[in-house]
């Protein structure tokens, strides 16, 4: 019983992979996330020195900072329409004639998309590693494996999410709109901007730094500074309560865990929306 299941999510990966790789969206993602690395080492940011950042390490913290700005709108835009448009295109009724099981295609189409968001940002990340070899830089290997998994970490979240809206979505244009929504006031609710507001409102800090840190993004943010900031001098008094609650070992698994959950369980709340709804 489980050679025919399996065989049949293959069958399903490989389909998806083959037609997002003839898509658009995917050729335009993928150009932008491999081009602004080579931009940035065209510019030769990685000899500049800021905050005692340099070589390598310097190009990666920008790198990834500009990373979680693109790579959350991309996703959870682009996601957002699939299945929805789908369904207005009459799509959805021509795959679901074939012999395979509801769950299958959805989350085989969720791999797959996940595979594709995930490739040009770890190419990327391979052509800094080789950029840095050539140059003679050490090469922070520790570094590059933790933003590899905090970028996998926040790919899930917003694919869960992007796979969510499309499933309780009536229309593209609906969908459209609430995922921007819903990534404007993500963005709004970064710490400089949600720490004034409630400080100012004299909550007591600890309820504040949590509410911030149950944002994606800025537990993302936070873990991409701390990994060369083991202090967290940026953030300055906020840093007090986040090392004292997680440690820099806790804190970074928290950044992993964190989104990678909480985009497994929209997911699945897309998939369980999605199978009780009317499919066509």
């Amino acid at each position: 019983m489980t050679r025919p299941i399996r065989t049949t999510m293959g069958h399903m990966l490989r389909l998806e992979l083959q037609e997002s790789l003839r898509s658009r969206w995917f050729h335009f993602y993928a150009a932008v996330t491999i081009g602004l690395m080579l931009l940035l080492i065209f510019t030769g940011i990685a000899e500049s020195r800021v905050l005692g950042f340099t070589g390598l390490s310097r190009l990666l913290v920008t790198y990834i900072q500009i990373t979680m700005a693109i790579l959350p709108l991309f996703i959870i835009v682009v996601t957002a329409r699939s299945m929805v448009g789908d369904r207005e295109a009459g799509n959805l009724e021509y795959m679901l004639a074939f012999p395979i099981s509801l769950a299958t295609w959805f989350w085989g189409r969720f791999i797959a998309r996940l595979v594709l968001i995930l490739a040009p940002v770890f190419a990327a990340l391979a052509i800094a590693a080789i950029f840095g070899a050539m140059k003679g830089y050490d090469i922070p290997w520790r570094h590059v494996g933790l933003y590899s998994g905090l970028t996998a970490a926040l790919a899930t979240c917003f694919l869960g999410l992007g796979f969510l809206l499309s499933a309780v979505s009536k229309s593209t244009e609906i969908a459209l709109g609430a995922s921007l929504l819903i990534w404007l006031l993500l963005v709004a609710f970064l710490d400089l901007l949600l720490l004034s507001i409630l400080i100012k409102a004299q909550f007591v800090p600890e309820v504040v730094i949590a509410i911030a840190l149950a944002n994606p993004l800025q537990s993302f943010r936070t873990a991409s500074m701390i990994l060369f900031d083991p202090q967290l001098i940026l953030l300055g008094p906020a840093s007090y309560v986040i090392l004292d609650n997680f440690g820099v070992t806790g804190y970074v698994l928290w950044a992993l865990g964190y989104p990678t959950a909480l985009g497994a369980a929209f997911a699945g709340l897309g998939y369980w929306r999605f199978s009780r709804s009317d499919l066509v």
